[in-house]
Parts: C-alpha cells; sequence; structure tokens
C-alpha cells in the first residue's frame, strides 16, 4: 500500500506517517505547505528519506497512491478528505476530522458516492498498548458486562508551540468537538454501543485571558441503551507532570473494573500503558508497554480488501456527530475575562 501526505499543520502527522511505514506501507511524498514550519521540521527530521511534492494535484492523480493522510488544520480537514475521496483514495486523518455539522454531512455523503474509507485516528485508543490489553479483557468477560466509563483527557497547553489557528475555534473546534471525541469514540467502542444521547455538556474558561475565544475546559455526561460514560478534557496539565498529561479511562463491569494509566503512573511505577484490574479475585496491575498496536495494519487491511476490522465506517460518524453535538449543546462556565 502507498500513501501520500497532504496536510502537515499538526505534530499528530508523526504518529501517522510512522504507523503506517511500520505496519508496511511505503510513503510516496508529502506537500510540504504548512502553517507551522515546525511541523514541517520535525517531519523532515523524523522521515529524511521521504520526499517533498509541491503540486498536492500530482499527488491526487497518482494512480499509485491508496490513501491520503491527513493533519491539516482542522477547519480544512474535510475538504482534503473529499477532495481525495473524490479522486479515489481511501482517507486516514487526524481527529478531530470535522469540525461543524455541514462538514460532516458533506463527508458522509462522499464516502456513500465514492465508496472509500475516511477513517479518524482516534489515538488515545488506536495507538496505546493498553487499550488493546482493555479490550481484550473486556471480550474475554474479565469485568463482566460494561456499565459505564470515565474518560479524563488533561492535555498541556504549550502555549509557545502553539499556531494561531489553535486558539480560534472557527478554524480547530471547540474543545470537545476535538479533545472529547476520544473520549466519546472510547465509550462507543468499550460499552459496544452503536449510538448516545449526550445528556449535558459544559465548555469552560477559566485561564488563557489573552485569548477570548478558546476554551480550555469541557465536560460531558452520555448515554447509550447499554451504558452511562463521563468524561472531562482540559488544557490545565501543570509543568511540574512529566509528558503532556496524565490521561485515565475507567471501564466499570459488573464483574470488576479496569482503569487504564495510558501516559504514566504518578508517582508510581516507571514508563506509559500501565492497566489496572480488580475483580473478585483481588488486585492486579499489568505493564502493556510491549502490547502491539494493531489499528495501522488492520487499517491498510482493509484498503486491501474492503473491510472494517480498523473500525466501521457508522463508528467514525457516530463519533463526530455526537462530538459535534457535545459542542453546539454546551452551555458554558468559567470566570476568565478577555485581556484589556
Amino acid at each position: 500500500m502507498r500513501f501520500a501526505v497532504i496536510g502537515i499543520d499538526h505534530r499528530h502527522i508523526y504518529e501517522l506517517v510512522g504507523g503506517l511505514i511500520a505496519a508496511g506501507a511505503s510513503c510516496a511524498g508529502y506537500v510540504p505547505q504548512t502553517t507551522d514550519p515546525r511541523v514541517l521540521k520535525g517531519l523532515r527530521e523524523r522521515f529524511p528519506d521521504l520526499g517533498a511534492i509541491e503540486d498536492p494535484d500530482a499527488l491526487l492523480r497518482d494512480p499509485s497512491v491508496d490513501v491520503i493522510v491527513c493533519a491539516a488544520v482542522p477547519r480544512d480537514r474535510a475538504g482534503i478528505a473529499i477532495e481525495a475521496m473524490r479522486h479515489g483514495k481511501d482517507v486516514m486523518i487526524d481527529k478531530p476530522g470535522v469540525i461543524n455539522a455541514d462538514d460532516l454531512a458533506a463527508v458522509e455523503r462522499a464516502v456513500q458516492e465514492t465508496g472509500r474509507i475516511f477513517s479518524v485516528c482516534f489515538s488515545e485508543r488506536l495507538t496505546t498498548p493498553c487499550s488493546e490489553v482493555a479490550a481484550k479483557l473486556i471480550a474475554d468477560g474479565a469485568i463482566g458486562r460494561v456499565i459505564q466509563t470515565v474518560g479524563l483527557g488533561p492535555h498541556r497547553f504549550n502555549r509557545a508551540i502553539r499556531p494561531a489557528w489553535f486558539f480560534d475555534p472557527a478554524q480547530a473546534g471547540g474543545i470537545l468537538a476535538d479533545i472529547a471525541s476520544h473520549q466519546i469514540e472510547q465509550f462507543l467502542f468499550y460499552t459496544g454501543s452503536r449510538d448516545a444521547t449526550i445528556v449535558t455538556s459544559t465548555i469552560g474558561k477559566f485561564g488563557t485571558e489573552d485569548f477570548p475565544a478558546f476554551e480550555d475546559f469541557g465536560e460531558i455526561v452520555l448515554r447509550s441503551a447499554r451504558a452511562s460514560g463521563y468524561m472531562r478534557v482540559d488544557w490545565f496539565t501543570p509543568d511540574g507532570l512529566p509528558t503532556w498529561g496524565d490521561g485515565r479511562f475507567t471501564i466499570l463491569g459488573t464483574e470488576g473494573y479496569i482503569e487504564l494509566r495510558k501516559y504514566l503512573d504518578i508517582e508510581g511505577r516507571p514508563g506509559t500503558d500501565h492497566l489496572f484490574m480488580a475483580d473478585h479475585k483481588g488486585t492486579r496491575h499489568i505493564d502493556c508497554s510491549k502490547e502491539p498496536v494493531t489499528y495501522f495494519r488492520r487499517f491498510i487491511a482493509d484498503v486491501r480488501d474492503r473491510s472494517e476490522t480498523a473500525m466501521t465506517q457508522a463508528h467514525v460518524f457516530t463519533v463526530c456527530r455526537l462530538a459535534l453535538a457535545a459542542q453546539a449543546k454546551a452551555q458554558r462556565v468559567g470566570g476568565a475575562r478577555p485581556a484589556s
């Protein structure tokens, strides 16, 4: 499988490119235009053998290119994806895949009309080994029926490395449409829910006074026919934490629970991908860091076989729709005032 890169405005592009190459795909090149030269520099440093192609149409017209990979400014992602699908390419895109309902509807139409794959890499599940182990335990019945999830998605603000579009919801999407899509995706996956309802949602602003439109706090309560879920996302990771965020996900079952501490075990064991489980027999910790991630090779197989093993198309669209609904209906809280 050959892929090309159009849209290198976010550092997540490194993970998408690296994951596909590690899974056996080859890269036909990348379009170097970017809103953030630091991302381009990082791409060249990590993948020095990849070639720059100035004209995106050349990659879209290339019949040997099967997939377009994209981490453009979120506002532009739907348009790039639709154009790629119209040229017969499947798409792997960074989250958020879309930031408004019109774009979602347009992408859905393009998928229906072209039969191409629109896959959003929800990396907090799809690229973390502990999430793979949790899925296996749940499938084996280790904690019984899953009835509730709690997802925490704190992020470090990193003001100095953020491009201007990051602070503008019209270009980046709001905090729920963006970050909380991870937690919504995991809720649907681990509870086995095909759909859900947003019970309530909140967006807040408690800091970042000099960016009046930027949202730095959000939370959602949602419910499906099978389970309920709570999620909190924010931009308040303190500088003293040795990683960008203490991301955690707790899965409650009728016979026990699992907690994923994905990026560190604060004041505990070193490294990433810690899984803790409690059941009627006791408690245990599982080091999941060596578990292989399967998303990229499953995606390659789906491109080859026209299958849905990485995730179903319906699942992707449901996550996007719920994240947009949560953003649209959110109540606003917070005490920050714009700088005078």
